[in-house]
Order: C-alpha cells, then sequence, then structure tokens
C-alpha cells in the first residue's frame, strides 16, 4: 500500500509531498519547525490563560535581571538566556512562552544538524516528528529552567564532538570546547554528556587517530578558559550551586535502586508513542536491526557509544552515592536514540509514513490547542495549582498598589514565598529586587538591614506557615512595618476562580513618614 500510495497519491498528500520535495532544497525543516513553534506557543497561551507563568521561568527571568557568572540554585546559562530575551521582546506571558517553545524549535534545528550528518531527504523529517511526539519539546520545554536549557545545547555539543572526531580539524576542537562549557553553564547533570564524549571515543575503534591528534586536547584547554570566569566565582562566592546539588544525594542503596528504576520507566514512557508508531512504520522490517545495527557506519556507532553513556553513567552514579535521579533530567538527551532508530535502518522508510506521521503530529497539535488547552484553562481557573500560579498577577498588583498607597514610592524589593516574589519582580509594574530567595532563609538569616531600611515587602499565602513563620522571625528584626492580608482571585475570560489568602508585610524606607508607623500600630491593634 505504502509503494502504491507513493507512485498514485491521493490528491490531498501532494501539498505534503510537495513540503518533502523542499528538504533538501533547505525550507522543508525550517518550515515544520517555525510552524510547530508557533502552534505550541498558542497551546501555552490559551492553556495558561489564566495561569501565570510557571515559578522556574519567572525564576531564570528574575535572576537574569542581574548578570552574573553563576547564581545560588544553577549555572547562570537560564538568566542569561531570559536576560537576552527580553531585551529585545516585552515583559509579558506570551513572551516568555514563545522563548520557551524557541529553545524547544531551536533544538530541533541543532537535532537535524546531528541527523543530516547520517541521512537525507525524509529520514530527516521522520526524526523531528518522532521526537515531537514526546514531552520533552512542549511540556517540558515550557518550564523554561536548568533542564529545558540543555534541550538545546546537548544537540549542539553532540553535532560539534561528530565533526571533531571525524575531521580532528581544530576548529571543530575549538566548538568542541566552547559548546560543552555551555552545556555545563546550562546544568552540571551535562557532565555525563560530557564524559559519554570520552566513553564513547576511547570506546570507538578509530580512538587512536583521534587522542593522538591535537583535536581532544584543544577541546579541553578551550572548555576551561570558558569556564574559568564561573570557576573563579564559584571559589569566591561558597560554590553555593554545589551545595545545591548535593542536597540531592541523600540517598542508600534501596532509594537509588527505586530512583533508577522510575528513572529508566520515565524515559520509556516519554518514548512510548513514538516507539509504538516506528513499529508500524518498520513493521515486518524490524527483524533486520541486528544486521542493521552490525553493519552501522562509523559514525552511528560513536553517536550510539555517548547515547549509551548519558543512560549508564547517571545510572551508575546514583547506584554508587545514593542521588535522585527524576527522568525528567535526560529527556534532552532523548534525540539520540530517535537519531539512532531512524538513521540506523539500511532499508528505505516510503514517504507514505511520513506524511501519516506528519498529519499524526498536526492532529496531535491542533487537538491540544483547540480542546485541551480551553478545558485545562478552565479547570486551572477553578481548580488552581499548588504554587497559587494562577494568583500571581494579582497577588502583585495589590501589594504594588498597597506599598505605593503606604509609602508614595514605587517598590524596591521583594521576598518571602519564593514562588509569589519572583512573580512580582514580574508582574508589579515596579519590578521590584528580588531580594533574597526564601528556600535559604534558614540558612542565610535575615534581610541585610541596608535592604530594610531602603524599603522591603514580603508576601505568602496564608496556608503557608513556615513562610508565616518567618515573617514573624523578620517582624522582630525590621521595627517598624505594616501586615496586611487580602484575598487574590483568579480570572479567566472575565470569569471569576478560585481564591487564597495572601498574607503580606512591608517595611517602609526609613525616612517614611510618621503615617507609616501610625498604620503599622493600626494593622497590629486590629490583628490582635
Amino acid at each position: 500500500m505504502a509503494e502504491r500510495s507513493d507512485r498514485t497519491p491521493a490528491r490531498w498528500r501532494l501539498p505534503f509531498l510537495r513540503w518533502l520535495d523542499g528538504v533538501e532544497a533547505g525550507w522543508a525543516v525550517p518550515l515544520l519547525i517555525a510552524c510547530f513553534v508557533a502552534i505550541w506557543t498558542l497551546y501555552l497561551a490559551v492553556a495558561y490563560a489564566g495561569g501565570g507563568l510557571h515559578p522556574d521561568t519567572l525564576e531564570a527571568w528574575t535572576l537574569g535581571r542581574h548578570f552574573a557568572w553563576g547564581y545560588d540554585k544553577h549555572p547562570p546559562l537560564t538568566g542569561w538566556v531570559a536576560a537576552s530575551w527580553t531585551s529585545v521582546f516585552p515583559l509579558s506571558d506570551w513572551s516568555l512562552q514563545l522563548m520557551a517553545m524557541a529553545n524547544a524549535g531551536l533544538a530541533l534545528v541543532f537535532v537535524d544538524l546531528v541527523a543530516r550528518q547520517f541521512v537525507s531527504g525524509h529520514k530527516r523529517i521522520l526524526v523531528l516528528l518522532l521526537l515531537m511526539l514526546t514531552p520533552a519539546y512542549q511540556f517540558h520545554a515550557q518550564r523554561f529552567n536548568a533542564n529545558a536549557v540543555l534541550l538545546a545545547t546537548w544537540p549542539l555539543a553532540t553535532w560539534c564532538f561528530l565533526r571533531a572526531f571525524e575531521t580532528r580539524a581544530p576548529l571543530w576542537a575549538v566548538a568542541v570546547g566552547w559548546t560543552t562549557a555551555l552545556a555545563m553553564v546550562g546544568k552540571y547533570y551535562s557532565i555525563f554528556l560530557i564524559a559519554s564524549f570520552a566513553f564513547a571515543a576511547l570506546a570507538h575503534p578509530a580512538r587512536r587517530p583521534y587522542f593522538t591528534s591535537a583535536s581532544p586536547w584543544i577541546s579541553v584547554v578551550v572548555g576551561l578558559a570558558a569556564l574559568s570566569p564561573h570557576l573563579y566565582w564559584l571559589a569566591t562566592t561558597g560554590a553555593s550551586t554545589f551545595a545545591y546539588a548535593l542536597n540531592h544525594a541523600n540517598g542508600n542503596a534501596a532509594s537509588s535502586l527505586g530512583e533508577v528504576r522510575n528513572f529508566l520507566l520515565g524515559l520509556a514512557a516519554a518514548m512510548s508513542a513514538s516507539v509504538v508508531l516506528w513499529v508500524l512504520i518498520a513493521g515486518t522490517r524490524l527483524k533486520q536491526f541486528p544486521a542493521d545495527f552490525a553493519a552501522m557506519n562509523p559514525g552511528l556507532r560513536l553517536l550510539f557509544y555517548v547515547a549509551i553513556g548519558t543512560i549508564a553513567l547517571p545510572v551508575l552514579i546514583s547506584l554508587v552515592i545514593g542521588t535522585d535521579l527524576p527522568s525528567l533530567w535526560a529527556l534532552q538527551g532523548l534525540f539520540l536514540f530517535a537519531v539512532l532508530v531512524v538513521c540506523g535502518t539500511s532499508y528505505p522508510i516510503q514517504r507514505f509514513y511520513t506524511v501519516n506521521l506528519t498529519v499524526i503530529v498536526a492532529g496531535v497539535a491542533l487537538a491540544a490547542v483547540l480542546v485541551a488547552a480551553p478545558i485545562h484553562a478552565v479547570y486551572r481557573n477553578d481548580h488552581g495549582y499548588e504554587e497559587g500560579r494562577n494568583l500571581y498577577a494579582q497577588a502583585a498588583s495589590e501589594l504594588t498598589r498597597q506599598w505605593r498607597e503606604l509609602t508614595g514610592e514605587p517598590l524596591a524589593a521583594v521576598s518571602g514565598d519564593d514562588s509569589l516574589a519572583f512573580a512580582t519582580a514580574f508582574y508589579s509594574p515596579d519590578h521590584p529586587h528580588y531580594a533574597r530567595p526564601f528556600a535559604y532563609q534558614d540558612a542565610s538569616g535575615l534581610p541585610r538591614k541596608t535592604t530594610l531600611d531602603r524599603g522591603w515587602a514580603a508576601l505568602c499565602f496564608r496556608d503557608q506557615d513556615d513562610c508565616s513563620r518567618w515573617m514573624e522571625l523578620v517582624s522582630g528584626r525590621a521595627g517598624h512595618f505594616v501586615r496586611r492580608e487580602f484575598t487574590a482571585q483568579a480570572q479567566l475570560w472575565g470569569r471569576p476562580g478560585i481564591s487564597r489568602e495572601v498574607i503580606v508585610m512591608m517595611v517602609p524606607p526609613r525616612g517614611t513618614p510618621e503615617s507609616a508607623a501610625d498604620d503599622f500600630s493600626a494593622s497590629r491593634r486590629a490583628a490582635e
């Protein structure tokens, strides 16, 4: 049927076939990726119309406002990207949603650079379509954080490594050093990609020519040089990012086995839809897999060793030192297996199957936008989120209004619950400075006196007992402050939704008129 369809295609297939003709002409892949970015950005805009941005995205923007070679929790790449993006695009939900999906689209561009090393024509499209059916490039990508930023950096570094190993040219060696350093300042989990490069090079039959050339050593020197500002930051600031990462190493043998099991099952689940469809495409030709594997070309064999390393090495480390191992940490490496499966086939794949897979991918995307997104938006408006993200804009707006009413000045600094503080920094028209991460208040102590003197506010949801207790500790140091409560209610297309109580604490700047102190006294008497 597939061969007959390719010879005499139905009329509805003709536009798709003309599109596939444009793969090697250079416009078909960009068109596919642009459509993917556009439709899934639209999905995010509808599904989260009343929901606000994810706290991870808000954190990336907040930290990136102040350039540094490192930040408290993660390496700095997410902050750099968010800062660069918002220097061009406006501060709005749709803008940062587009940023998240543009990152996923860029990742697919780099995956295509890897795939085209081994195949041409519509097989390149097959690789991308299979990845578009995984949750990594839409739902995982929308949480723009240290995991999502690796979606683009890993395939870019892999492409450079493949070219450096094959050519041993100095320029490609420099590219490997630079791109692996970029992956490392995205998240330290990228050490497993770098270690997998070393493992693959050692396991490959062509290891001797590679290691006796200057290429790997140039890569090491360039990589360390590119990382040196961040390494200096670590050495001079106490390496808080390492401390944060080590918080995940608190398991035992039994818990590690459970983590490894869930890690592998999670990755299998993420690829399940793509695997099922590939089985339907390959059919009985799957029995050729052993022969195809044995005849794998040197470049694909190198990629195979890299893919094995990215799974085996974190599993081994988790078992040895007892670390957490969520499968979402490794989703950026799924492209390796998609490339191997599609590009490793010795038999041709009829365009009939590529057209069918394109229709499936498009159908899923349209169903998500037209059906799932509105349902999700309505449901969340009524039931909310655990982190309260559909109340972020309302809480930030009300705090800003009350602060200006109290002080007559713009809100300068905010903290409290991390997510609410990030949201206030973003959604408040004053865009206050994010003072300190609440997650480290127990270890870091109270806000600095200079921060309080300049004026400072904090906010928590009423049901967050730990945050409320922390506010009580701050009140003892602040001296003069105003504590208030208000109700924030979600809104979706004019329809009221869930509501939660918000507690705010405002410390007016030194020199604020005495009316602030009077307001404080009145608010305390009312509370009592």
